[in-house]
């Protein structure tokens, strides 16, 4: 009798606790059903290389740059640049197509560039949030 009234509490209990799982399972549903439509994607052809990386939105382009082998710098720049702090100029790529869908142009690109056109960016300050076309090492255009 008392593995039978077991059997009834264990199966009571387990039915309690789905019930108390119900409404954490319906807010994961319900989160999955909504982070496929939130999640948004970028991607990032590099035109000198002739590759195309893809990330997530709001990702940094010289990470991103990076993580694919994608050479950012000339010599001077492998030896001396400051790892993605803005503070050198050294990441300097130029923006061919989608300049809209990144993130707005910095103080530190404003001090660092203004010799350069205004498509010049630096990749260690620019979040790319949708499809960009970009060339590396860009030539000074004096």
């Amino acid at each position: 009798m008392q593995t039978g009234s077991e059997d009834s509490a264990t199966a009571t209990s387990g039915a309690n606790n789905d019930a108390n799982l119900q409404p954490e399972q319906a807010e994961m549903s319900k989160s999955e059903t909504t982070s496929p439509s939130a999640f948004k994607s970028a991607d990032i052809k590099f035109v000198k290389e002739d590759r195309i990386v893809f990330a997530a939105s709001g990702a940094n382009l010289r990470f991103k740059a990076m993580e694919n082998g994608i050479d950012l710098y000339t010599f001077g720049g492998k030896m001396m640049n400051c790892g993605g702090y803005g503070q050198c100029g050294t990441c300097v790529v130029d923006i061919v197509e989608g300049a809209e869908n990144l993130s707005p142009r910095t103080e530190a690109e404003d001090r660092k560039l203004k010799k350069r056109p205004a498509s010049c960016r630096l990749a260690c300050q620019v979040l790319v949030n949708g499809s960009v076309s970009v060339v590396t090492k860009p030539a000074k255009s004096r």
